[in-house]
């Protein structure tokens, strides 16, 4: 009997006895080199990714532990799941990563136990401002004031709108049934969102629109030469030649109206440091502006209409650019001033018109609405506008 191994293999260069070959016929006394080597084990180490002490190789399982993501006790790679706890934002108990559900708790503004972040119903109860379920949040009715301008005189009133509509082609009424009455000596401030109507209206006092419906009088006369003749418009938008230089508008606003005043006009321009003989063209949109409102405040005029006057100029301007409107008009005016700077201008108002969807919805003096709400113009302006 040749030399075996304790599992019955024969070791290297001995002969193997009583083992048969396919015939079945005992192989006696057959050297080594000859014998073929077929399902032959050493030491349990295997050739050509058999198990080597159960530990494969490539992939195959090692102690029940793979390779490349296969699993490992139990425990996988690459985001497989690992006792259940998974890579790469795979539940982890439960609890996910990357915005997945977390026991109902998920990121990136999903509901958090029914407390969402960024707006969403937070127990019914939303954050900024949105509604809860389709349910709006309560807010406190607002107290909208009409108590018009008394009379001053016996005379008709400086401007009066009597059931004044105004439709574009669209159909939407710009101005809506609107009637409106403003007396001599009052600076009225004429507020109200985008769109909501003021800039048709200052146009159909002037004279630019003609109403679908209703009228509008000036001194009892319907806007024409005469109306023109006491009314001094600011326009939103520059209408002066570009190529003019300053002392020519000077000199075309002298020839072309009798109430204007060159001198006021020189004053104010070299207040705030305006060169008469720069052109229009070379000047920033907000000097352009201030040209523009000089030419308009020297004049005389009975009723003075702004639109958006301040708009354009820097802070720092503003105070200087008020106190000219309030001493170069004339005291016995109306001054009609259409904003949304309304903090800017509202110490020196009298009386304000809020216009809403082509409606006149407040109208009051200013020191009423300060009495009676206990807050100033801008604060009960957000509070009737609030969307």
């Amino acid at each position: 009997m040749s030399e075996q191994t304790n599992y019955g293999v024969p070791m290297e260069g001995t002969s193997i006895t009583e083992i048969p070959m396919d015939n079945e016929v005992p192989m006696t006394e057959i050297p080594m080199d000859e014998v073929p080597m077929a399902e032959v084990s050493m030491t349990e180490t295997p050739i050509n990714e058999e198990p080597v002490d159960k530990v494969p190789m490539s992939g195959a399982p090692v102690n029940g532990v793979p390779m490349n993501g296969a699993p490992v006790n139990g425990v996988p790679m690459n985001g497989a799941p690992v006792n259940g706890v998974p890579m790469n934002g795979a539940p982890v108990n439960g609890m996910p990563m990357n915005g997945a559900p977390m026991n109902g708790m998920p990121m990136n503004g999903m509901p958090i136990n029914g407390m969402p972040i960024n707006g969403m119903p937070m127990n019914g109860m939303p954050m900024n401002g949105m509604s809860p379920y389709g349910n709006p949040m309560y807010r406190k009715p607002v107290e909208f004031v009409m108590e018009p301008m008394p009379k001053s005189g016996n005379g008709p009133s400086l401007l009066e709108c009597r059931n004044l509509s105004k439709c574009y082609l669209t159909g939407v009424p710009a101005l809506n049934h609107l009637n409106l009455r403003i007396e001599k000596g009052h600076i009225v401030g004429l507020l109200g969102p985008n769109g909501s109507g003021k800039t048709t209206l200052i146009k159909i006092i002037n004279g630019l629109l003609t109403p679908t419906e209703g009228e509008v009088l000036i001194n009892g006369s319907q806007p024409g030469p005469y109306s023109k003749s006491v009314v001094s418009y600011l326009p939103e938008r520059t209408y002066l030649e570009a190529q003019k230089d300053v002392r020519s508008l000077v000199a075309f606003f002298a020839d072309f109206y009798e109430d204007f005043h060159a001198d006021r006009a020189y004053a104010m321009l070299q207040a705030l440091g305006i060169p008469s003989d720069a052109r229009l063209k070379t000047l920033s949109k907000g000097t352009k502006e201030k040209v523009q409102l000089i030419l308009v405040m020297s004049r005389d005029a009975q009723l003075y209409i702004l639109d958006e006057p301040i708009a354009g100029v820097d802070p720092a301007a503003r105070d200087y650019i008020i106190r000219t409107i309030l001493s170069n008009y004339n005291p016995n005016a109306t001054l009609l001033i259409c904003t949304h700077l309304i903090s800017d201008i509202e110490n020196i108002l009298d009386d304000i018109i809020f216009i809403r969807r082509g409606e006149v919805v407040v109208q009051s003096t200013v020191d009423n609405i300060r009495e009676r709400f206990g807050k100033t113009v801008d604060a009960y302006f957000r509070e009737v506008f609030a969307c």
